[in-house]
This record gives C-alpha cells, structure tokens and sequence, in this order.
C-alpha cells in the first residue's frame, strides 16, 4: 500500500462520545509507526473494574479484556460497551477444551448465548426495511411462528419474511433488536434503544506483567433490557464437541434459522440461473459481469472481457470526496493471459510492420476503441489524455455518416476490448529481436532427496515432461531450450550437447562467487540432445546414491541459473527441486527461526519478513535477466518460506509446497504439478503499464511483481494464474459523460522468442449518486482486493491492528449505504446492499484466515505459503479458497452429468448419513458421516464398511462402480482450470482429522477464535450502529 492507504474518513466516522470506534487511518497498512494502539480509540473516562471471584460481574462492573484485543480480533475492546451483567454466564468454551486464543477473541466468545438469540429474536430480515421500530412495537412475546420455526427451508437469502410480507426487494434488511415496552429501556445519548451489545461475557484477567488494554468506555450503552427470543446453538457438532456452548440451554427456546441470513450459495445459484450458459457480450461500458462462479460464453464487443479483468465496482464516483465517503476501494484484478475456453475467440494478433501500433503523442496510450476519429479521419482525439493527434497515413481510413471508420469492424484494435500487436525492434532489449527462453531444471540431490526416492522420481518424469515443451500453436517443435544442475552444498553442471556420447559434470565448489563453468553444450535443443539428455537422467540418481551430503545451498542456485540465462542472452525459466533449510556456508545461508513465543505479539510480522536481505536483492537480479524461478519445495521440517519464497513471488515463478513427501501418497499431486507448470501458457520478459483516463490513476499494485518506479510493473515472467491487482484514486473530478477507461498494456516475449504487445481495454461508467456505486459492486473483486492488501501489510503491522482495520472498513462500506441509499426505516435495522449482502460473510472468511490468525495446528511456514499464494491470485481462486465449494455426495444421481448443488460451510449442513466432498483449490476433502450408506461406500471405495477405509489414500481406488465414476468425474471437473493439484484427504466423522476439516466450515465459530458468520454479522452490525449514532 502507498502512505495514503485506502481507508478514508466520512464524516460520520469521528469519534463520538459513547461510540468508541477508532477512526479509520490513512496510510496504515505498511507504516509500522501504528504498532501499538490505533489512533482515535476512546479512553475510558472511568476506572476499570475489578476482577470478581467466581466470574461474574456485579452490576454496573466491566471486565478487563486482554490487552488491545476486542471483536473480530480488533484492536479496541471498548467499542462495544458493556451490558447489565448475566447472572448465569460461562466462558463460551468447554471445560477441558483449550480457551480460544485471546489474540482474537470473537465477537462469538464474547456473547452469552442467551444475549445472541435475543438479539435475533427481534432482528428480521425483512423486504422493505420497514420492520418494527422500536416505538411502535407490541408486548414482546416469542417470535412469530413465521420466523422461527420447523426444519431449515429451502434457502431464500436475504428475506426471513415477518408477518405476512412477502415481497423480495432488492436491498437486504435485517432488523436489529428492539427494546421491549413492558420494561423501561436504558437509554443512550439519543434515547433510542440499539442492538444488544456484543461484550457482555466475562474475560479471564490478562497474564502477570501485562497491562490491560484501553478497556471499555464505561458510559451506558443505548441498548435495550434482555427479550425472550431464539436461542442460537453454534454448530458445535457431536456431544461434548470443541464448539459447544457450556452451561445448561434455556428452556423452551427455538433456534435461529440461519437460512434467514443471506447466503453465498443462494447468490451463486442466483447468478447461474439468471446468466449461466448465456452469451454476455460486453459492449457496454460499466455493466457488471456474471459472477466467476458463473459459466457463460464471453464475446468481446470493445471492452476487455472480465476473464481478463473484473472491477471492485463498475461505476466509479465522480469526485474523491464521494469515494472517501464510501471507502469502496477502487480497484481491478487484471490476469493479462487468462485462458479462454475453447468456444471463445482467442485473442488476434495486429501487425503494422516496421511502423508498429499506433500510439497517442502525450500518454502513449495504444490505439483502441475509446478513441474518437475526426477532421473526416485525418486525427483523432485519445480516449485518455484528450490529446488530438495525426493519423500515420498507412493508417489512414474515410469515416461514415456518423463518424465511424469504415474499416471499425476490419480491426481488431478498433473494435475490440482486448488484442496483440507484434512489437517493432524498439520493444526490445538493445533493440534486437530476443532470443527462444531456456528453462533450466534444478536438482537437490542431497541425502534425505536421494533416500525417499524423489530425486529418481524426478528425473523418470523429466523423460515424459520434456516430449511437452511448450511451443507456439503453428510451430512442430519446441524452441525452448533446456539445461540441467544438480546440487547439495555445490553445483554440478552438466553438458549435454549433442554430438557426446554422454553428458559431462563440471563442478562449481566456490558456491560463495558462482561462475557458469561452461556456455556451449549447457542449453540444447531437447530434440538434437534426447538420447545424451535421457542418459544422464537415468545416471543422476546412481551417481549420488551414496552420498551423504545433507547440507544444502539456495541462493547460489539461483545465482548460477540466472548466470548462466545472462550468458546465453535469453529469458527463461528455473525449476527447482529442494527440500531443507539451506545452512550450508554459503550466500543467503538461513538459520531457524521458528519462534511460537512471536505468535499473537506485535513481532509476529517478522515471522512473515525474509531473514536476510539477500533473497530480495536477488529476485530483483532475476527480474532485470529475465530469470523467473518455480520453486518445489519438499520440506519435512521448517524451511523459512518467507525466505526462499520470495524469489518465485518476486520473479512471476510459483511455489509448491508437499510437506512431509512420500512416493506412494504425494506423488501423483507433485507430478501433476510440474506437468501443469511446464505446458502452461506464459510470458517471459514482461513489463506491464496501466494507464487511465483523466480524473485517476493507479497507485498501487498487489501481485507477483517488481517495481523500479511507480507506473512500470516488471515480470521475469507471467502465467494464465498470475493476476495482479491494481488500485485506483481520483486526481480529479471525473465526468458521467466520459466515463472511467483503463488500458492495461503488456510487453512480453513469447515462447516463440517473439516480442509481442498485449493490450486489454475496459470503459466504466462515473456517477456522483452513492447507489450507482453501490449497485455496481462486486464482492469476490473486493475480497481479493482486502485480501491483498491485508496480507502485504502483514509484514510491516501488527495482524491485530490490520484485522480491525479490515472490520471498520466493512462497517463504514454498509454504514455509508445505509445512511445515503436506503430508505428510511428503523436505526436498530441491518440494511446491506444487494450487490453486497455476502461482504459480511466472505470478510469474516478472510478474517479467519490463518495468515491473520494463526492457528496452533499451522505452521508458520504454511501461514507464509498461503499469504504468497493469495499475492497472485484472480477472482475465481480467492472466491474459492476463502468459501471453499461444500457438495452433498451422497445425493447424487448417478445417471447426472452436472455437479450437485453446493450447500453452505457449515457443520449444520452435515449429516451422519451423508458423504461430503469440499475443495478449496489446495485440498479436497472427503469427509465421511459414520452411518454412510454401506452400498456408497462398498461403491467407492470397494471396501464392505465404514470401519474398513483407509483413510491414507490420496487417490481413489478405480473401482468401475457408477458411484466411483460419478464421483471421480465431479473431482475432475472441480480441480480443471486450478492452478494446483488438490491433493485428496479421507476424513472420517468423529476421528482425528476432523479438527482440519472443520477449520473450513467457514460459517461457523472457529476452534481457535473467529467469529462464526451470525456473530460476525452481529458485530458488524452494532459497528453500524455506532457509526450512525
């Protein structure tokens, strides 16, 4: 993030008595000053409480909280003042289980269940937002049978209908409690009785030696006394399981349904029955596209198609002011080689010859249909910059009656969204044409890697895989060249020119100043050097099999393949295959640093931050050779990812990651791996720019990427995976007339060895009205964008700080909706936009995610690996891995060929009878209810009972059975167009590993802290609240 951060300050967000919530900062994410304690949150103007034996408060005492945690992990505890005190209140986790962590303690933990149903008892999720108003409300008695009651129904989102009002309109509502008349309600500073607050249970005092942190405000609230009302459960699962409440249920209580909150799978089903299998052409500046979720045909008619690029919202607003007031991020997810399916045109090339594309003078922007021919042809005025310019006259066309080109539909460049040109020599480097990429293969042969069998593994594959070079489409062979290292704690090279009859070793034993031993007969044509290539393969894994070497070194690694591409003057790839920390002396040498103590501290962040600088400096090496690094990673132990990790994700590469490999279990996800990364569509050389109309512009940029300055974006390389995402802000007023136009434009080499230019346009619509932004909002795009930006402040801000920063935002987004565009109704209701009513739950995904929370069970290694692979992610695969895709298997039609409808992330959706499969795009997961049917599972696994499967297997056993099809077909049709294998895992109701699967039960409370979906929905109402007051 830039200084200026995207968390702006609307007027309603200074910090009001009694209200608590820390202004919103500017520039907090990356400025390590705001460590300790946010600016703007309210100290108490009273004493703390003291503790009271036996837990409970006496009335009008508050807890002291651990220090600077609150809901949601916030850093303010003292944002939700507390209410009367409960007399029957027990901590919100078991005995016998561990407490949750207080780093994070969920606006769940922090609730007595009693509190949460009465506040849902009165919170309706209505049409209008014309539900009950405090004042007007009746004796309260139990819900109306029209809320509560009976088995869960068929999902309907966003409208749990009270009364007899039926009609579903758009914006969502959900009543916030009322205060009953029977009691006299406590009043707050307006008199009006508010939600229920959400700290009323007790927290253990914080450890000796700790401070306490700022506390709560100890003002009354304005909340209104406890009602009768539904009771939630959180779907704890089997008796005594982790999550169950303690203490005993109140009697007579129904439960929540939570089929009346709105539901992600309700607006996925939505979208595909509204636009799946349709033809969206995007002629048409500013419409939003089908969700990702949604398949449908794209046909470009001038705007870059949204598997190119997709927007936080599509209608941006006209003034800086507008957008401060609504902190909608303005933002765009572009992943420039997106693969287009089969039945969509691929991009057509434009060749100018020697003159090559047509650019405007000022800005530079490439010719594209935002431009405006005049002067009958002889100019036109850029899109961009409003410049009028000469048309070249080897470009130069008559206009028809209304001042079209004749030739508009002829030309790719002047009717289309997205387009390639061929590059003239003055795209290239030294103004030469660049040669065909090489890609370099990389083996550790120490002694753990020769030992288990990988390093045989990989060279067997390496035979298979290099017959599929990539190459261009009309091309008959390949034209990358290849070459090959093996290492330990030095490098051995290898010449395999052709005319030998066997390849040669040299060796490099300085590791500390690498040199390339030799340049001819290191990179050949794989063809030309089969047999000599094939030969030492099958040498390799004799040759060290009896050493036993187990130290290793990486950065030198990395330093001879970039040495020796530099030499041989062309762009290319490494493939690395490497498995332990390198403590060999040598460059970039790491030490472990695996310290727990650092968890849940303000130096967490370091553990997230490269040991040494030696890492970054050479990435960035990398990136000016044009040397991008794919890194397989085999670790049994700690390896420091955020160390070697950062080479792959600075040079466009990518990281695999198998932890404690083996052959029999691990093989077929690894090898799945390399097959994919070898044959799929990529870019070498690359630098991408980002240019706007006026009025805005890019300010930052999230994703595998290097910048010298702030426009150019440089890749080493760039795959059909890689998305980067760019942020936007006003330098001016825009105008509805004119619009919002983004062209994103990036010079690459191609596999081929040609240089070539790849040019996407997108035109969006401006408007000063607030519900024009909203009603163009898209939710994945947003969370992509939130993810990124949260997770590249990880390392340089305490998580607790970025989490609160993260929950502020969301409020002040729908406070701003509520305040501006919805109609009038009561304070107490929740109102969300219809283009926004999941944000709540997809932010609480990212909110519990473990890079921001860390978990006992994750690794700090795993935390890194997943806040890298996050970094370059599209919409698609961050919609997925935040709310992973839960399919009831046991339902299935063996005659269908379609997948089975998905059902929510919960526990609650889950039955013993039943066999669940849930992807999240690293895993798949098979969990087995332990009264699956027998005749299922003797069909899928060919085994006679539950008992009898062995939950080891990571492939299912080809059984022949129509179930065992079935279900195969449906796990491929999951894991096509991801970017990673997912690798199977087996798990069975009520075992060990169940702990794993719930963790993506994201709905519901986390084992560890996080807030289930309800609560968080809750705490982000009362937020709301606050902000309005």
């Amino acid at each position: 993030m830039s200084q200026q951060g995207y968390v702006a300050t609307p007027p309603y967000s200074q910090s009001q008595p009694g209200m608590g919530l820390s202004s919103p900062y500017y520039g907090h994410y990356g400025d390590p000053s705001h460590g300790t304690s946010a600016p703007g949150i309210m100290k108490p103007s009273g004493p703390l409480g003291a503790t009271v034996p036996g837990g409970l408060l006496p009335p009008g005492s508050l807890p002291p909280g651990p220090p600077q945690t609150g809901p949601n992990g916030a850093h303010s505890p003292q944002r939700f003042p507390g209410p009367p005190p409960v007399s029957n209140m027990a901590p919100s986790y078991t005995p016998g289980q561990p407490p949750p962590q207080s780093s994070h303690p969920s606006p769940g933990s922090t609730w007595s269940a009693t509190q949460l149903g009465s506040q849902f008892s009165s919170m309706q999720i209505n049409s209008y937002g014309v539900a009950m108003t405090p004042s007007s409300q009746g004796p309260s008695g139990p819900p109306s049978a029209a809320s509560f009651q009976g088995p869960p129904r068929a999902p309907q989102p966003s409208i749990l209908q009270p009364g007899s009002q039926t009609l579903p309109p758009p914006p969502t509502t959900l009543n916030g409690p009322g205060a009953n008349p029977m009691s006299s309600p406590i009043h707050g500073q307006d008199g009006l009785p508010g939600p229920t607050p959400l700290n009323a249970q007790y927290k253990p005092p914080p450890p000796p030696g700790q401070t306490l942190g700022t506390g709560y405000s100890p003002q009354q609230a304005n909340y209104g006394p406890q009602m009768a009302g539904a009771q939630l459960s959180y779907p704890g699962g089997f008796p005594g399981g982790p999550a169950q409440m303690a203490g005993p249920p109140p009697q007579h209580q129904k439960k929540l349904d939570p089929d009346s909150i709105p539901s992600p799978i309700q607006v996925i089903e939505n979208d595909r029955a509204t636009r799946g299998g349709q033809v969206y052409t995007t002629n048409t500046r500013g419409q939003v596209p089908p969700l990702v979720t949604t398949d449908c045909v794209i046909q470009d008619q001038g705007n870059a198609s949204p598997r190119y690029i997709r927007c936080t919202t599509y209608c941006f607003p006209c003034s800086s002011d507008t957008a401060k007031q609504a902190q909608i991020p303005l933002a765009a997810v572009i992943k420039p080689f997106a693969a287009v399916p089969s039945n969509e045109t691929p991009l057509y090339l434009v060749n100018h010859g020697e003159s090559g594309p047509v650019r405007c003078n000022r800005c530079k922007a490439y010719m594209c249909p935002f431009m405006q021919f005049i002067e009958g042809g002889r100019r036109y005025q850029c899109g961009f910059c409003n410049c009028v310019n000469d048309v070249p006259p080897f470009y130069f066309q008559h206009l028809d009656h209304i001042g079209r080109r004749l030739d508009q539909y002829e030309k790719p460049e002047l009717s289309l969204g997205s387009y390639e040109y061929v590059a003239t020599l003055d795209y290239c480097r030294k103004n030469k044409p660049p040669n065909p990429p090489a890609f370099i293969f990389m083996i550790d042969v120490s002694y753990s890697n020769i030992k288990n069998g990988l390093v045989k593994l990989i060279c067997e594959e390496l035979k298979t895989v290099l017959e599929k070079l990539p190459k261009e489409e009309q091309e008959e062979t390949s034209a990358v060249r290849v070459g090959f290292i093996t290492y330990n704690k030095v490098l051995h090279f290898f010449n395999v020119k052709s005319n030998l009859a066997q390849a040669q070793m040299m060796v490099v034993t300085d590791v500390s100043e690498v040199f390339v031993p030799l340049l001819d007969g290191f990179l050949v044509n794989y063809q030309e050097s089969q047999s000599v290539i094939h030969n030492l393969l099958d040498q390799i894994p004799e040759m060290f099999a009896d050493s036993n070497e187990n130290e290793t070194v990486f950065a030198p690694v990395i330093q001879a393949g970039m040495e020796a591409l530099k030499a041989a003057e062309c762009p290319g790839k490494l493939f690395v295959f490497h498995s332990s920390l390198p403590t060999a002396e040598a460059p970039g040498k790491l030490k472990n640093r695996d310290d727990k103590k650092l968890i849940n501290t303000d130096k967490e962040k370091i553990l997230f931050q490269p040991q040494t600088n030696v890492y970054e400096s050479l990435a960035k090496d990398c990136v000016a050779n044009s040397c991008s690094v794919t890194l397989f990673l085999f670790p049994s132990q700690y390896v420091d990812v955020a160390s070697l990790g950062l080479i792959p994700l600075l040079t466009g590469g990518t990281l695999y990651k198998y932890n404690n490999f083996q052959m029999h279990l691990d093989s077929h996800q690894f090898l799945n791996d390399l097959r994919n990364d070898i044959e799929k569509k990529i870019g070498f050389d690359a630098i991408m720019r980002v240019r706007t109309s006026t009025g805005f512009r890019a300010t930052d940029f999230f994703g595998g990427i290097f910048m010298n300055n702030t426009t150019d974006v440089e890749m080493a390389a760039i795959d059909c995976d890689k998305a980067i995402t760019v942020e936007f802000k006003h330098d001016d007023k825009l105008s509805e007339d004119s619009g919002a136009l983004i062209q994103c434009a990036v010079l690459y080499t191609t596999i081929g060895g040609q240089r070539r230019l790849r040019i996407h346009n997108l035109g969006l619509n401006c408007s000063s009205q607030l519900t024009d932004l909203y009603k163009s909002c898209e939710t994945d795009s947003l969370i992509n964008f939130f993810a990124k930006s949260a997770f590249k402040a990880v390392l340089n801000q305490p998580l607790k700080v970025i989490r609160e920063i993260l929950v502020n935002q969301t409020a002040h987004m729908l406070a701003c909706y509520r305040k501006n565009c919805a109609s009038p109704s009561a304070a107490s209701q929740l109102i969300l936009p219809d283009s926004m009513k999941v944000l709540p739950v997809y932010m609480n995904c990212l909110l519990k995610n473990c890079v921001l929370l860390s978990r006992p069970e994750i690794s700090t290694d795993e935390r890194t690996y997943q806040r890298q692979l996050v970094m370059t992610m599209g919409v698609a695969d961050s919609q997925l891995f935040f709310y992973p895709q839960l399919l009831p298997i046991h339902t299935l039609d063996v005659k269908s060929t379609v997948l089975p409808p998905a059902v929510r992330c919960s526990e609650s959706r889950l039955s013993e009878e039943g066999i669940f499969l849930l992807a999240n795009g690293l895993n798949i997961f098979l969990w087995l209810g332990v009264s699956s049917p027998p005749e299922l599972i003797q069909g899928i696994f060919n085994v006679p009972s539950f008992a009898h499967i062995n939950t080891d297997m990571t492939l299912l056993p080809e059984v022949g059975s129509p179930h065992s099809e079935q279900l195969r077909m449906i796990m491929s049709i999951i894991q096509e167009k991801k970017p990673y294998t997912m690798k199977l895992v087996i798990v069975k109701q009520r075992e060990q590993r169940e702990m794993t699967f719930r963790q993506f039960l994201v709905e519901d409370k986390g084992l560890y802290g996080g807030s289930s979906y309800v609560d968080f929905l809750c705490c982000v109402h009362k937020e709301i609240c606050q902000l309005l007051n």
